[in-house]
């Protein structure tokens, strides 16, 4: 009987932690995935991704209408974005040119072999950039343009579309396409997940293609949604789940009218599921919500962090918050107070003075004479970034969730090392 009873007991015991590992492995699946929508093999969690394939479609499928696809040649979440006016989203150092060119190239492989080099990859995409509808110009001739290249190369391959076999992109860019050059293995898997769209650009006419960005971006990701209320209410909640993973904070303000009720009336279960299954941490105020990830890992933009940076950004907001703290406590009382906007060059004019308290913990050309415009600039976008201030006509303005950073002055500590950042709002490319 007592060994019955003891092996019960132990089987019991394996059962509870078999679940709590399941629970665990799925929840690093979600968080991966909202990170590294397209992931290869390679990736640390794709082992566990695969093992849990059926509950991260059946997941994501559910709460945010995004399609899954789990395969070995690696996975692909196909996000949508719910808000399509963010200008603060992108990949980093890119701006139209580099886009351009990234689509031409993975043109270019789409049609290649599967292997190719960077010296053929330019060439061919330089018959693709010289059509007149494109209204582009690009040639290889000079070194600015063929570090375009490199860089849209890096994006590939950080990506795994591509995998190097061979050679140096360094060298490409100072030394010209006939001295040097790279090759490549094109994974063909990964690069049919490029393009996270509903409808693919090609399949339009000439006749019936959108003619405004507005309308392509709308037309590339519209969903067919079921002309019912179950429907509204399904395509309300995908929206809403979607913008609470992707960005740091959610403003009621910034919602229209039905979106708005339903997220009035649903956010504490909407957020209840969401944080327990990406590990997160519901802030809810009258604002708005967010959710925070508190070992600042699931973020592109992370506050607080390491670097030069990431430390003026923090102190910039803190200057901001307990300016607009003031601002309120100024006010009769009656009301909130409105956001006050602040130019640049006062937050230019605060890091000035800052600099003799803090600069010599910041790198050399930080604690340039005039850096602090600069520094101010850098600050600013972080902070756009992050949902904590916009910018308009050269004022910037605090927005609600900056009041967590009013923290009031920072104590200097000497220390040999840096304590992990903690609280970190969360921003997805």
């Amino acid at each position: 009987m007592r060994a019955t009873t003891n092996g019960s007991n132990d089987s019991r015991g394996i059962g509870v932690l078999q679940q709590r590992f399941q629970r665990e492995e799925f929840r690093s699946g979600v968080r991966a995935l909202v990170m590294t929508p397209l992931m290869g093999p390679a990736h640390e969690d794709f082992v566990a991704i695969r093992r849990q394939a059926e509950a991260l479609r059946e997941w994501f499928s559910r709460e945010t209408g995004w399609l899954l696809q789990v395969e070995r040649e690696g996975a692909r979440l196909y996000k949508r974005p719910g808000d399509l006016t963010d200008v603060t989203r992108g990949l980093p150092g890119y701006n139209r040119r580099r886009y351009v060119l990234l689509c031409l190239a993975c043109a270019v492989l789409e049609r290649a072999d599967p292997q190719i080099t960077l010296r053929l990859l330019g060439e061919r995409l330089l018959e693709l950039a010289a059509d007149p509808s494109l209204d582009f110009t690009f040639t290889l001739e000079a070194q600015h343009e063929r570090r375009d290249l490199v860089s849209v190369c890096r994006t590939l391959l950080g990506l795994g579309v591509l995998h190097r076999v061979a050679g140096d992109e360094e060298t490409f860019v100072h030394a010209g396409s006939d001295q040097a050059d790279a090759l490549y293995d094109v994974q063909r898997r990964l690069l049919a997940g490029m393009l996270a769209a509903v409808r693919g650009p090609s399949t339009w006419t000439p006749e019936e293609a959108p003619a405004t960005l507005d309308e392509r971006l709308r037309a590339l990701v519209g969903e067919h949604v079921a002309d019912s209320e179950e429907g509204r209410r399904t395509a309300l909640r995908h929206q809403l789940a979607r913008r609470l993973l992707d960005d740091p904070v959610v403003y009621v303000e910034t919602l229209d009218p039905e979106a708005r009720a339903y997220f009035l009336n649903q956010r504490g279960p909407m957020a209840s599921r969401l944080c327990e299954a990406a590990g997160l941490v519901a802030e809810q105020r009258a604002e708005g919500l967010a959710l925070v990830d508190e070992a600042g890992l699931l973020t592109d933009v992370a506050m607080p962090a390491e670097g030069t940076d990431a430390h003026v950004t923090l102190l910039v907001a803190e200057y901001l918050a307990s300016r607009q703290r003031q601002h309120q406590a100024d006010g009769d009382g009656a009301a909130p107070a409105p956001a006050r906007s602040i130019h640049e060059h006062d937050i230019a004019d605060f890091l000035h003075e800052a600099k003799a308290r803090y600069g010599r913990y910041w790198r050399k050309s930080a604690r340039e004479p005039g850096a602090e415009g600069e520094l101010a600039r850098i600050a600013i976008e972080r902070l756009e970034k992050l949902r904590l201030a916009e910018r308009k006509a050269g004022a910037v303005h605090p927005l609600p969730a900056l009041a967590r950073f009013a923290l009031g002055d920072a104590e200097i500590r000497e220390t040999r090392t840096v304590p992990a950042a903690v609280g970190g709002l969360r921003f997805d490319q």
